[in-house]
């Protein structure tokens, strides 16, 4: 495997680095939709982001519980193989019926019963367990950890909720996951029949940046 360190050395491998600015990192994630929303928020504040897979960095494993571990493991394998400061995400939907599932397994939640790793399949399973249930409340949720370098003691972690309704059909082209499914009362729309500007106005990731961003100008 050819990954591309880039160290900069700033304050010693294990030492603090708040205040240090940043205009290079990577994304630890390969996620063309997830991409293309992060360079568009990150891009309006001058900082450059590059996509893993640019840096040949496979997946990291995500084998834990909760959103953050998760995002911590991601964010803290792709600055170890980089070099660079690194920002990973772990976000899902949260059905209130479904006691909070699909969660942590949004993206395989087909799998868990033997299905594809597909939206459709993850889709068609989520209406199948709320068919027949009138609560359809449910929020997307979104954790961010940003890195400066993969012993980073001080990460910085920044979290955003997204609360709509479950449809029993799929509405929209936009978005990705869960997106046609997603509905907003607030805007009479599902999050697939946004604009793409309109949803990196108000998503969960969103919001979750506009805190990380919020704590990033603090520090600057």
């Amino acid at each position: 495997m050819n990954q591309v360190r880039q160290d900069g050395g700033a304050n010693g491998a294990h030492g603090a680095t708040s205040g240090m600015p940043l205009k290079k990192v990577v994304l630890a994630s390969n996620n063309a939709g997830k991409l293309r929303e992060f360079a568009a928020l990150l891009g309006a504040a001058g900082i450059e982001l590059i996509a893993q897979g640019e840096l040949n960095v496979p997946e990291a494993e995500e084998p834990h519980p909760t959103f953050v571990e998760n995002a911590l493991t991601k964010a803290r394998h792709a600055a170890k193989l980089t070099g660079l400061p690194a920002l990973a995400d772990d976000s899902g939907l949260c059905v209130r019926a479904l006691r909070g599932a699909p969660g942590v397994y949004s993206a395989r939640f087909a799998q868990l019963v033997g299905g594809e790793k597909s939206d459709a399949a993850n889709n068609a399973r989520l209406v199948d367990e709320l068919r027949g249930v009138s609560d359809r409340r449910g929020y997307y949720y979104c954790v961010l950890a940003l890195v400066r370098h993969a012993d980073d003691p001080e990460p910085l972690i920044a979290e955003g909720r997204w609360h709509g309704e479950i449809l029993d059909a799929p509405r929209g082209e936009h978005g990705f996951g869960y997106d046609p499914y997603f509905y907003l009362p607030s805007l009479n729309a599902s999050a697939a029949e946004l604009e793409p500007a309109v949803k990196n106005a108000s998503s969960h990731r969103a919001i979750a940046l506009r805190q990380l961003l919020a704590r990033l100008s603090e520090e600057a």
